[in-house]
């Protein structure tokens, strides 16, 4: 029985073989552009999330405190009519008190690295030429466990500076700007006022040029004794085996220290609140696509439904229940949505190939790059379920429409 109704679902559409194909065409467009535009989109979420946790600390302490301390006179006097004003703070050397003890603490949290680091405003100066640059003191051995920049080195290598102290680790945008080469000697003078000489031992590229040419890696101790901090830090790296714990980890970090402890997803929340947004957006639209379509199917079986008015009274007079005759046109529509499903899939995959192939330049980056797109499993399921979905909601209308013909009526007037 079922294989007759299939049988007359099929025949009713071959009827109208040019509105079915327009229909059908429709399916499979949107199948291919949900596909394309899902995967595109999704694809560069995955690829700047990825950049974004790789290339930053997954949390960052400094040397300050989420909120001032409490005046001792706010304290004594809480609720009481107190106001103080221009309170200058005392005059110190800034950085993170007690690091050592700070550095044990948190290296005794499992799936756990930390490393010390001292940044602070510097200019290079070559050839008569001043850049003004950023300097940060680390701990060679320690930085490639919390760090990616290993991973962008041209020349060289981070762990040169355990060797030769008196080197320094520069961008290749910085290399260019100032016509510098490996083995070169550099001058750099700190907002201190100290001077020193340093060794090019090692060049990176991330391909992002206020990076590549603002950044600059040395030896801790050097760095500390230009900025006239010894022993001192005003930053803490951190990262850890499970990205995505971050935000839980630095609250934790920070009720036990005190120091403002900021995860990635702290400072990058703005960004991701954006990405939510644009994945709404970008939903609501490829699934236009297919609603469009929907209508499509709708159209041609109510028109079917309309024609074959007298063919559903002789099918009722038949013998035909009425859910049979439901069943009809609802398989019109799930056939039209898995034909549609099964040209448009490879449609897709033939748009993301050439997508993916395509290279181009973007403001910032030195480096082509080309489109990075999400080829999970789930999101080939999403565009065919809601596919063949839309498509057979789009037919249940007109086919409970032709379940309710009453033959006698149809055949009465025919007469």
């Amino acid at each position: 029985m079922n294989t007759l109704l299939i049988s007359i679902a099929v025949k009713h559409l071959l009827a109208r073989k040019r509105q079915s194909v327009v229909s059908l065409m429709g399916v499979v467009l949107g199948v291919a552009f949900f596909l394309a535009i899902s995967t595109m989109m999704l694809g560069s979420e995955a690829d700047f999330i990825h950049r974004l946790v790789d290339n930053t600390p997954h949390i960052s302490i400094t040397d300050e405190y989420r909120n001032p301390h409490r005046q001792p006179v706010e304290t004594a006097y809480q609720g009481g009519a107190v106001e103080i004003r221009s309170v200058k703070p005392e005059t110190e050397t800034r950085g993170i008190r007690g690091f050592a003890n700070i550095l044990d603490y948190l290296r005794a949290i499992p799936n756990l690295k930390a490393s010390p680091a001292l940044a602070g405003e510097a200019v290079v100066s070559f050839a008569g030429k001043d850049v003004a640059i950023s300097l940060n003191g680390v701990l060679p051995a320690e930085l490639a466990t919390v760090s990616t920049i290993q991973s962008y080195m041209t020349d060289g290598a981070i762990t040169d500076l355990i060797a030769n102290p008196d080197g320094i680790i520069v961008g290749s945008e910085l290399m260019r700007v100032l016509s510098l080469h490996v083995g070169e000697n550099i001058t750099i003078a700190a907002s201190t006022g100290q001077i020193h000489t340093f060794k090019i031992l090692g060049v990176f590229h991330t391909g992002r040029a206020s990076y590549d040419q603002s950044e600059a890696f040395v030896a801790l101790k050097r760095v500390q004794s230009l900025l006239g901090r010894p022993n001192r830090i005003n930053s803490i790296i951190v990262k850890l085996a499970d990205p995505y714990a971050a935000r839980d980890m630095a609250a934790r970090i920070e009720a036990h220290i005190g120091y403002k402890a900021v995860s990635w997803q702290e400072a990058s929340e703005d960004i991701m609140s954006t990405l939510m947004i644009r994945n709404i957006i970008m939903y609501s639209v490829v699934s236009a696509v297919l609603v469009v379509a929907a209508f499509g199917i709708y159209n041609i079986i109510s028109t079917v439904v309309m024609e074959k008015q007298r063919d559903i009274a002789i099918l009722k007079s038949m013998g035909f229940h009425a859910v049979d005759i439901e069943w009809i046109f609802v398989t019109q529509g799930m056939v039209l949505g898995l034909i549609g499903c099964a040209t448009g899939l490879p449609l897709g995959i033939a748009m993301m190939l050439i997508l993916e192939s395509f290279k181009f330049h973007v403001p910032g980056s030195s480096d082509p790059i080309s489109l990075p797109l999400d080829w999970s499993w789930y999101q080939f399921v999403i565009a065919a379920a809601f596919a063949l979905v839309s498509a057979t909601l789009a037919a249940l209308l007109p086919a409970r429409k032709a379940a309710h013909v009453q033959p006698v009526d149809i055949i009465r007037g025919a007469a």
